[in-house]
């Protein structure tokens, strides 16, 4: 059963609804390393949302690349056929030779990726590649980057996956795309959350290493837009704490990527 907050930040999530002339939906884009949690934050969200475990996006059970298509992840409202006004891509993990290209993700921030096209470590998308969108409209185009990153891994990022990192994140404030990051994995990073993941915001742990994060990551995002989670893995039923904080970061993701939306339109 869910607990009150739980409720009221689900009630929130089923009443959210873009201005009308707006967008389709908003586009959340996912990066960040292999394994980090990409697809399993889509996973988590969904299975939230649906009040049920579900597994929608294909997610790597190991720290090796495994989304190698662009897809759009749909997130189910209720009834089979009603979806909510948001929707997911995530790409190819970013380590080395074996990583994304940083211009392909560049390319889906302004909406240049077709649906289904499967990224090439070897080389980035051309304009004059099948895959190439060459005319995105609005609803094509990321309205908010999320970075995704494991925090039992952040100590061994290399410096290839911490170099695109930064091109991206620039790219993204050069395209005045804002960004957010989640930190995953946070139970298997300290020992008192493993224990209870109420135990979050106690944990000293925890709080030390956002600072070193932003430090490391140079990423530019505030502490107020990095969110502590644990997505559902292995889990076979929901769990109230654990949704609480997917429901935080989701909220937090929907309103920034809202007021984007928001002020390209005024703008234009």
């Amino acid at each position: 059963m869910r607990r009150r907050h739980d409720q009221e930040e689900v009630k929130w999530l089923n009443l959210f609804s873009l201005e009308e002339g707006t967008k389709k939906h908003l586009r959340i884009l996912l990066y960040g390393p292999s394994g980090s949690g990409k697809s399993s934050f889509i996973n988590s969200v969904d299975s939230v949302c649906q009040n049920r475990i579900s597994r929608p996006a294909a997610a790597s059970s190991s720290g090796d690349t495994f989304t190698v298509t662009y897809k759009t992840h749909q997130i189910q409202k209720g009834k089979a056929g009603r979806y909510h006004p948001f929707v997911f891509n995530d790409a190819m993990g970013l380590e080395g030779i074996r990583g994304v290209c940083e211009e392909d993700i560049k390319h889906a921030m302004q909406g240049h990726l077709k649906e289904g096209y499967k990224f090439n470590a070897a080389s980035a998308l051309h304009p004059s590649d099948e895959g190439y969108n060459e005319n995105p409209d609005r609803n094509d185009m990321a309205d908010i980057l999320v970075c995704v990153v494991s925090a039992n891994a952040v100590p061994f990022l290399k410096d290839d996956t911490l170099n695109k990192m930064q091109i991206i994140r620039t790219a993204a404030r050069d395209y005045d795309i804002p960004q957010m990051a989640i930190l995953t994995k946070i139970d298997e990073a300290c020992p008192i959350v493993k224990k209870s993941i109420k135990n979050v915001y106690k944990s000293k742990h925890i709080k030390k290493m956002v600072g070193p994060i932003l430090h490391m990551l140079k990423l530019g995002i505030p502490l107020t837009d990095i969110f502590p989670v644990k997505n559902y893995h292995e889990e076979h039923d929901l769990n109230s704490d654990i949704d609480v904080l997917i429901l935080k970061a989701l909220r937090q993701i929907i309103q920034i990527g809202n007021d984007h939306i928001n002020k390209d339109t005024t703008i234009k």
